[in-house]
């Protein structure tokens, strides 16, 4: 598992290392420029003509040493510096210093018609808060402009290293060069737009930094497939737990079928989908292994939706049931009376939506897996509005509610009600594919019946579910995926991986 800081937890981070540890400023300043060199070299090892942009801050100090590097290697280095040399701070006198002792001279603007192998970006780094603009916003478009590769140091100018926003104009990277540990606004909407390749270097600055202070996000890694429950060789399909699902409306199958495949697929024992009669016979047809229980559409059986609630280790609800009222029945009962973890999807949040109160009223542990639309719909905040705020609003709703909140985007957000958050850095643009959020579904309830943790679940879940998609993308592309596809990706992976 990885940390993923935002600027506040960084800049502590750095504090500590100096004031804590006693390491020197300028030690670590020179060890993120001797880290920038050899990636440099490492990757542009042909380049000769550089243009480097600093700020008057330490993001610009590193800039500055940088450039000092280059030049000692033959390298011809044009480095201008932007702001206001009253707020240099005491690292960026120092680099200039040290650069000036060598006869370096350091201009005030970008040179015309100059052509570079590579364009640095040492502006700003990971503190911005406010809009860029002025002399700023020019230099930044210009350098966006200029032929030739870019790089980012720590965090490209213009996006909140927080939010991932675009302060009004941004520079865009092909390679951001961070230090220690990457940046939430670097995985986040817009901002992963704008920092290309992202490249983390380690100059000092360490876990013992942390002190009293853990950051506040995590990201599961490849070491992590380790929560996987283990697979006894004396067992038997009553050992790996039993889903019941509930999905599907009148002649709507599809979301039921996926789900199940799902489940399956990631090692639940056994799966019983509970879905109208009339989808008897695709159901039976599409996956023979689930066990069927089917009612009425106009009138529900109350008697034998709480016999398969009361048999079921874990609950999945929602995919597909549509918002009438057996739909709105089955939301309530499940809500009041289950017993086991319970997972909302789908048309099950849409009717949630109406009096999110509800949600309060459940004895259980429960996990909600909205994509943009639903969450808008639960909290009446616009679609924009969240994507900007994409964490924060996992986070608030799942501390309101008492709910693990699966916030589903490019990199799904996983907000737990103590407090923890995780934000998924698996998957791809191809599983943006209609059925692809009952495989998720499927997925974490699998997990869940074989006695995982709610935490560990959801966050799994989705990982895996990401893993899925990496996995089927190399057999069928980005615009050809469809869900099916990742539920073969899911079990190629596992094989694959012997998991």
């Amino acid at each position: 598992m990885k940390y993923l800081v935002n600027s506040r937890e960084m800049k502590q981070y750095d504090t500590n290392t100096t004031e804590h540890f006693k390491v020197p400023s300028l030690l670590l300043m020179e060890r993120a420029a001797l880290a920038v060199f050899d990636e440099i070299k490492r990757q542009y090892p042909c380049s000769k003509k550089f243009l480097i942009v600093c700020g008057t801050g330490n993001n610009g100090a590193d800039g500055f040493a940088l450039t000092r590097l280059l030049l000692l290697d033959g390298a011809e280095v044009h480095t201008v510096l932007i702001g206001d040399r009253k707020k240099e701070t005491d690292q960026c006198k120092k680099q200039l210093e040290i650069l000036s002792a060598y006869g370096c001279s350091v201009l005030e603007a970008i040179p015309e018609n100059n052509a570079y192998d590579v364009i640095v970006d040492a502006i700003f780094g990971v503190g911005l808060s406010r809009n860029v603009e002025g002399i700023f916003a020019d230099t930044i478009r210009k350098m966006n402009e200029i032929p030739g590769k870019k790089i980012a140091l720590d965090m490209p100018s213009g996006i909140s290293s927080d939010t991932g926003a675009v302060l009004n104009c941004a520079f865009r990277a092909d390679c951001t060069i961070t230090f220690a540990y990457e940046k939430i606004g670097m995985h986040l909407f817009p901002g992963n737009e704008y920092v290309g390749e992202i490249v983390t270097k380690q100059i000092g600055i360490t876990d013992e930094s942390f002190l009293t202070q853990m950051p506040g996000v995590m990201a599961f890694e490849m070491e992590d497939l380790r929560f996987l429950p283990k697979r006894a060789s004396h067992s038997n399909k009553g050992s790996f737990g039993k889903l019941l699902l509930i999905a599907g409306s009148v002649d709507m199958a599809g979301a039921a079928v996926l789900s199940a495949k799902a489940a399956y697929t990631a090692g639940c024992g056994l799966v019983r989908v509970f879905t109208p009669e009339e989808n008897r016979i695709p159901l039976q047809t599409s996956i023979p292994e689930a066990v069927l229980t089917t009612y009425h559409s106009e009138k529900l059986d109350a008697s034998k939706l709480s016999e398969a609630m009361k048999w079921a280790d874990v609950i999945v609800c929602g995919s597909g049931i549509g918002t009438g009222d057996a739909a709105h029945q089955i939301v309530k009962t499940v809500l009041q009376k289950a017993s086991v973890p319970v997972v909302l999807d789908a048309d099950a949040l849409n009717i949630i939506a109406e009096d999110t109160s509800v949600l309060l009223l459940a004895h259980t542990e429960l996990v909600i897996t909205p994509h943009l639309g639903e969450m808008s719909r639960l909290t009446g905040d616009s679609i924009a509005f969240i994507q900007t705020r994409l964490i924060d609003t996992a986070d608030k709703f799942a501390g309101k509610f008492h709910v693990t909140c699966v916030l589903k985007d490019e990199h799904t957000v996983v907000a737990t009600p103590h407090g923890k958050t995780y934000l998924n850095l698996s998957g791809n643009h191809g599983m943006a594919t209609a059925g692809s959020g009952d495989v998720l579904t499927g997925i974490i309830g699998s997990l869940l019946a074989q006695r995982v943790d709610v935490e560990t679940a959801a966050a799994l879940g989705v990982y895996l579910h990401g893993l899925s998609g990496d996995t089927a993308l190399k057999k069928c592309g980005f615009r050809g995926m469809m869900a099916g596809d990742i539920v073969n990706g899911l079990r190629d992976f596992l094989a694959e991986n012997q998991l």
